[in-house]
């Protein structure tokens, strides 16, 4: 099996009707539903182990903001219910 070489992932990724906002933001925001919390250092190491390519690695700061937006946003939405189970 031929592997891509890093030149030629994001080209792959066109090939295929991704482009690298699309394609890293929706994946924070699967990473937040699942990993939930994660630490800066965590959500860099998570990162790299989902996006192992040299052509990806600008788009780190995009996949956090993603992932922090995505954890707040689930957290807003969760207080609510927690406060409530709290009072009862």
């Amino acid at each position: 099996m031929h592997m891509p070489s890093d030149e030629s992932y994001p080209r792959i990724c066109l090939e295929v009707g991704l482009d690298c906002e699309t394609c890293t933001s929706g994946t924070a925001i699967q990473v937040a539903a699942v990993c939930k919390g994660l630490s800066g250092k965590a959500i860099a190491q998570m990162f790299v182990q989902i996006y192992p390519s040299l052509a990806c690695s600008g788009m780190h700061s995009h996949f956090a903001a993603h992932y922090n937006r995505a954890h707040r946003t689930s957290l807003s939405e969760v207080a609510p219910v927690l406060t409530m189970v709290a009072v009862a």
